[in-house]
């Protein structure tokens, strides 16, 4: 956990329970800080993993009410927030957090995880023990947890693009607390899981005759204050700009909110195969155009492969997306100039940015409530591919994966189609890839990132907008022009980009030969998930089969048992 926390540790036991915290200095940087944080005068100790945002307003109306305060941080703001609102102290919450709340006296214990799932929170049952961490691998370093590989994950694995939904996580002896529930472990071992929030993904009567600028306006205002409550820290903070519209926009609200001397990064590689490796050209227009002292940081490929291997080992599960590399590499160099930076991630699954979502509208997604669009548009194989895939001991008889999404669609609160396939991006998706990876290789180098385009007052806000308006001009139609009253056209107009690493996006050479090694194992052999000649043929063809989302499906099973080998677990 070292890497996650480099700049304090501390312990704490007290008959049946034990807390441990790595520190980041990020608000109130003396030792008064320090986790695990305890209150004698209160009976309560916490650690806590993230930021509370609104913890100066918090601490007025705790101040108000009679508690008395010893340090300036955000954690001792949460105990007493505990002691005042019990479990029900995180809907009082703006932010992100991950914590474990004890009671002294009673040994009653609160876990709880932020709305949108931002901070991570493993969980392992031990020798009748629970054993929580930030992190997967921390849990494992305990020894005793069950690191077989669970079928049901895996199908998700397969299916969902490496997305694992929560509870379960690839291995059986390992869950993860959902987004936006709290768990109560009572005095007598009795446990609750609470869900305590949930975007409404319906129209609203209030917003019945807004007209599409008043939507903008909204949205503007929701962001303003996202980006501004985001800024909250005792170290200056940062902005990944990668020169699309999402990292443009909070850089030009930052700046309209009149921070100076705001540090911008961008990252690019060198072209490879006809594979343009940076978007310089957008963000030195964003960089010029808002005063930012901004940093180009150019990645030569002979870095890449070497840091793929620390990137893997920063994962708390497997993620296939080659820019995992990109990120890592990008927090190592952010993170020797701040230790907290504001991203852009989000926007494309808050405001319907992805080409799956306006088939949604078609009255023919309406048929099965929209599973079947939904599948077809972001599966990465159908069930009856997976007997040729995976060995017979790791199948699954049903389309557990497909059973998944159509109980999640048929839940209430959502109006439509498309409705329900952003809800379940934003539920799921969205937390178990584009926020998991960046929380892992930012916190890889101790930097913390924070995303404004998931402040829950925002996504709520977004949830309950018309999906005509989101999906317009290709996609992120209302952002995009509410986006016009702050930044240059030409960000806005411009074609969409991802996160370019091209000399990872064919599998050749030297990254062949990696997953090539990682597959035929002894290790891979004895585990035997795959099929054998399934393997052959991939690696025979290495290029050739592309998911849906242009995934490479070598590269997805090689991912895989990268990950396993590298962190140690025995087949």
């Amino acid at each position: 956990m070292g890497d996650r926390g480099p700049d304090g540790w501390g312990l704490w036991a007290q008959g049946p329970v034990a807390l441990g915290h790595r520190r980041l200095k990020i608000i109130d940087l003396t030792e008064r800080g320090a986790q695990p944080m305890v209150d004698p005068e209160l009976g309560l100790a916490v650690v806590f993993n993230g930021c509370v945002y609104n913890h100066h307003e918090l601490r007025r109306e705790l101040e108000a009410a009679g508690y008395r305060f010893f340090s300036t941080s955000d954690t001792e703001v949460l105990l007493k927030a505990y002691h005042r609102w019990g479990d029900a102290c995180v809907e009082h919450l703006s932010g992100m957090f991950a914590f474990c709340m004890v009671e002294r006296d009673s040994g009653r214990v609160l876990l709880a995880r932020d709305r949108l799932g931002i901070k991570p929170l493993y969980l392992a049952e031990v020798d009748g023990a629970l054993r929580f961490a930030s992190t997967l691998p921390a849990l494992l370093a305990g020894g005793g947890v069950d690191t077989s590989v669970d079928p049901v994950a895996l199908h998700h694995y397969l299916t969902f693009h490496s997305v694992v939904p929560a509870p379960r996580t690839i291995l059986r002896g390992v869950r993860k607390l959902p987004p936006a529930t709290t768990l109560a472990i009572e005095p007598d071992g009795r446990r609750r899981e609470t869900t305590y929030w949930r975007a409404e993904f319906t129209r609203r009567p209030e917003h019945a005759d807004w007209s599409p600028r008043d939507w903008e306006d909204a949205i503007l205002g929701a962001l303003r204050t996202a980006v501004d409550r985001r800024m909250v820290a005792d170290v200056p903070v940062g902005c990944l700009l990668s020169g699309g519209l999402d990292s443009s926009l909070v850089v030009g609200l930052l700046s309209e909110a009149g921070v100076s001397d705001l540090r911008t990064f961008s990252i690019g590689f060198e072209s490879h195969g006809g594979l343009e490796g940076d978007e310089f050209r957008y963000s030195d227009v964003v960089a010029e155009r808002f005063g930012t002292r901004h940093h180009r940081i150019r990645i030569d490929s002979d870095r890449l492969l070497p840091a793929l291997d620390g990137a893997i080992a920063a994962m708390s599960e497997p993620m296939v997306s080659h820019d995992v590399v990109a990120f890592y590499l990008l927090s190592q160099e952010v993170s020797q100039h701040v230790k907290v930076v504001q991203s852009g991630q989000g926007a494309d699954e808050v405001f319907a940015g992805y080409h799956w979502y306006p088939p949604m509208l078609d009255p023919a997604a309406a048929a099965d409530g929209g599973v079947e669009t939904y599948a077809a548009a972001f599966f990465d194989r159908p069930h009856a591919e997976m007997a040729a895939v995976v060995s017979a001991p790791y199948r699954c008889d049903e389309d557990v994966s497909r059973a998944f999404v159509a109980e999640h669609f048929a839940r209430p609160g959502a109006a439509t189609p498309i409705d329900r396939a952003l809800r379940i991006d934003s539920e799921v998706m969205l937390v178990d890839d584009p926020v998991k990876r960046v929380d892992n290789m930012t916190m890889a180098w101790g930097l913390e990132a924070r995303v404004p385009f998931l402040d829950h007052e925002l996504v709520e806000l977004a949830a309950a907008c018309p999906p005509e308006l989101k999906v317009a001009q290709g996609g992120k139609g209302v952002l995009k022009e509410a986006a016009r009253r702050v930044v240059p056209a030409e960000v806005i107009d411009r074609p969409k980009g991802y996160f370019p690493v091209p000399a990872l996006t064919h599998l050749e050479g030297k990254l062949y030969d990696m997953v090539r090694d990682a597959l035929t194992d002894p290790a891979a052999k004895q585990r035997g998930l795959f099929e054998p000649a399934y393997v052959e043929h991939l690696l025979a063809h290495p290029n050739d089969q592309l998911t849906p989302l242009r995934g490479n499906k070598l590269w997805q099973l090689g991912l895989l048992e990268l990950w396993l080998q590298a962190h140690e677990i025995a087949p």
